[in-house]
């Protein structure tokens, strides 16, 4: 009894709560079979479909999450649309599964790692188990950080340094599409016009737009420094 009052909370989850840390431990093992499992029983097809699977089953619950709340719930077009970075992700995922293209992996690799690690550690989710939006929240962002691992260590693709700026380009081209909808939808997708109301790193950054301009500065040197990871065990 004790543990499913733990388990069904419908209500934010907080940083460390069991909410938060069980599908994180969930995702690690479930991550690290299915490398494992996929590298010494699977066909290199056998692999690729595995992968792409797996790359629609995040982009499909992501799609299902929004169609419910279209047609069940008070959804506002002008600031509930899949355009945050790690929802449009989730939605270009099955591409990158699909089509394998070094260039999607250059880009996705550090907005993935740099992005999405982010939000796991910090969660932004209005609802707890057994919400939708909760199974979403965590089935996009452990998704997406299984599947590039997936591409890390069973595909060994990896980054090269010019891949660090490559991404960047890609993010800067983003911001501006984004700022142009948040203009035209008076909206706040990528949180350009103000900071998420839960807890999160740009807490550390000052008030608008100071925190634009940190994270700016930040991004590369954090691109950089997931470039080193990949570099030094490349080297060793």
């Amino acid at each position: 009894m004790i543990l499913l009052e733990l388990l069904i909370v419908s209500s934010k989850v907080t940083i460390g709560s069991f909410q938060h840390i069980l599908p994180i431990l969930f995702t690690i093992v479930f991550t690290a079979f299915l490398i494992n499992y996929s590298r010494k029983n699977f066909t290199k097809l056998q692999q690729q479909k595995a992968i792409h699977y797996l790359g629609w089953f995040v982009s499909l619950t992501l799609i299902g999450f929004h169609l419910y709340r279209m047609l069940f719930d008070n959804y506002n077009f002008k600031t509930d649309l899949p355009l945050y970075l790690c929802s449009l992700m989730a939605l270009l995922i099955p591409f990158f599964t699909r089509y394998r293209k070094y260039w999607m992996f250059e880009i996705l690799l550090f907005w993935i790692i740099g992005g999405t690690l982010q939000a796991v550690i910090t969660p932004d989710i209005t609802d707890g188990f057994p919400s939708f939006d909760y199974f979403r929240y965590w089935v996009v962002h452990l998704g997406l950080l299984s599947v590039i691992f997936f591409y890390v260590f069973v595909f060994n693709m990896k980054p090269k340094l010019k891949s660090v700026f490559k991404s960047f380009l890609a993010l800067q081209i983003y911001v501006v599409i984004m700022i142009g909808l948040n203009y035209l939808l008076d909206a706040n997708y990528f949180y350009l016009n103000h900071k998420p109301k839960s807890a999160s790193v740009l807490d550390y950054f000052g008030e608008w737009p100071m925190y634009i301009i940190v994270v700016q500065l930040i991004v590369v040197p954090l691109f950089l420094l997931i470039y080193l990871s990949f570099y030094l065990t490349r080297k060793n």
